[in-house]
């Protein structure tokens, strides 16, 4: 029994020692399975960053777009303004004769009232464009639409008086298409 009693406690150091490797195996293991990436787990950062690659270059893209679509209406519309004013100036000398017609005298009264109605019709058309006369008969002078030809003197005007326009002017909006002529007083 002697040798049964010293076998057992070597048996029970052997199984000791046996437990814990045993215990610390798994520990290992897990250890390893913590400091090694998981597959599964790289490819799903791997996919959340091209989604949000792609998210970035879907917005951008989206952007673009927007930005390209307000661009491309403001060049819509410059055209269209700049077209409405070049075709007004090619009507102006019209304007002007037909102007200059009208403050002729005539003894033909149908011949008098024809260019009347053929100016009204002209002054029309213009309106319906969006083009107006520039005001500048008694106006303070302007350089923004008054050209001034010629300065001077008069007691009865105040400084800086348009006392006669030589040629009206005219705009589209705030384009102006042609200043006005004018004579200021100073």
């Amino acid at each position: 029994m002697s040798k049964q009693n010293q076998n057992e406690p070597a048996l029970e150091e052997e199984l000791e020692e046996q437990q814990p490797q045993q215990a610390e195996q798994p520990a290992s293991e897990e250890e390893q399975a913590a400091t090694q990436p998981d597959p599964i787990l790289e490819e799903l950062e791997a996919l959340k960053n091209s989604l949000a690659d792609q998210e970035d270059k879907f917005l951008r893209l989206a952007a673009e777009y927007d930005n390209y679509r307000r661009r491309s209406q403001k060049e819509k519309e410059s055209i269209w303004a700049d077209a409405k004013a070049d075709t007004a100036l090619a009507f102006l000398p019209v304007y002007d004769n037909l102007e200059r017609a009208v403050k002729q005298q005539t003894s033909d009264e149908a011949y008098a009232k024809g260019v009347e109605m053929t100016m009204t019709q002209l002054k029309e058309v213009l309106t319906k464009l969006g083009i107006e006369e520039i005001p500048a008969l008694g106006e303070t002078f302007d350089p923004n639409l008054h050209n001034a030809v010629m300065h001077v003197e008069e007691e009865g005007a105040g400084e800086n008086t348009i006392v006669e326009v030589f040629q009206t002017g005219f705009k589209a909006g705030d384009k102006v298409i042609r200043f006005a002529m004018v004579k200021v007083a100073n």
